[in-house]
């Protein structure tokens, strides 16, 4: 489990490849991993953005967003994790569907791209449109382009592409093109904007969830989101789920359970680094 590679893709956003011989060998667009840094650490689930089994590696993506993403992304080569459990989910069926369409809002272009891949490579039309809030925060790019037949990009600034959203350029592509799929992956709400154009054009719709994690094997129930009325743990049951049937609502709710205590901890680690984290966990 040690790093072996490392770059920085934007602002606060890095990439690892990290050597994990078992876990290339059994990886599947879609699955992610849980991951500890020490033995004090939280655990925390990361998409498995790309993977090579001839090398035995896996590549994670990680925004520092709290004090255990920053603590990852101080990480250097040659630098190891305590653990790393996976694959976890269910993976993406990859099929020859036709036409798909991949939308993805800042971060999500992490796990967008492994489906991207193998729908190209399965003989698909791929469509992606790839968002960002400003131009210096587009990650992927390069990567995307190179398996898709077209990438369209936006940002809200207009530093790049069409001065919007994603959702402007799905609605225009939803009506040039007879699209069988579409993967819609990031934030919540860009998530379930892009729903909404779907449903009214009754296009099957994707999305990934990222509810509240513990232990990613579906004991603790913390990621329960609610699917067509039923009840499904992200970590089992997805994390890709019919975003026609997603209950939003619910999950931007749950979402928020622990924001106030994330926040805490972040400010304790920017103010007094890691013993003052502790020193709050107390």
């Amino acid at each position: 489990m040690e790093i072996i590679a490392k770059d920085t893709l934007a602002q606060r956003i890095v990439r690892l490849v990290v050597k994990t011989p078992a876990i290339a060998a059994k990886a599947r667009p879609g699955h992610f991993v849980v991951v500890r840094l020490d033995d004090r650490a939280e655990r925390i689930p990361l998409t498995i953005a790309d993977f090579n089994r001839e090398k035995g590696t896996i590549t994670l993506i990680i925004q520092e967003v709290g004090k255990s993403t920053a603590l990852i992304n101080k990480m250097t080569v040659g630098d190891r994790f305590a653990d790393i459990l996976g694959p976890l989910g269910t993976p993406y069926p990859i099929e020859k569907i036709g036409t798909v369409v991949g939308v993805a809002g800042g971060l999500g272009a992490a796990p967008l791209y492994p489906k991207v891949k193998a729908l190209y490579e399965a003989g698909n039309k791929v469509i992606t449109i790839l968002g960002a809030q400003r131009q210096e925060l587009l990650i992927l790019a390069d990567e995307l382009k190179a398996m898709s037949h077209q990438l369209l990009i936006s940002t809200d600034d207009g530093s790049l592409g069409h001065k919007g959203f994603v959702t402007d350029l799905l609605r225009q592509v939803l009506h040039q093109e007879k699209v069988d799929e579409v993967i819609a992956i990031g934030p919540v709400v860009m998530m379930e904007a892009c729903c909404k154009i779907t449903r009214e054009l009754n296009v099957k719709t994707v999305v990934s969830l990222n509810a509240v994690m513990v232990d990613g094997t579906g004991m603790c129930g913390g990621c329960r989101v609610t699917v067509g009325g039923t009840s499904k743990f992200c970590c089992v049951d997805g994390p890709s789920f019919d975003g026609l049937a997603v209950d939003f609502t619910e999950l931007r709710q749950r979402q928020r359970y622990y924001s106030a205590q994330e926040k805490a901890a972040y400010q304790a680690y920017q103010e007094h680094g890691t013993e003052g984290c502790r020193c709050l966990a107390k």
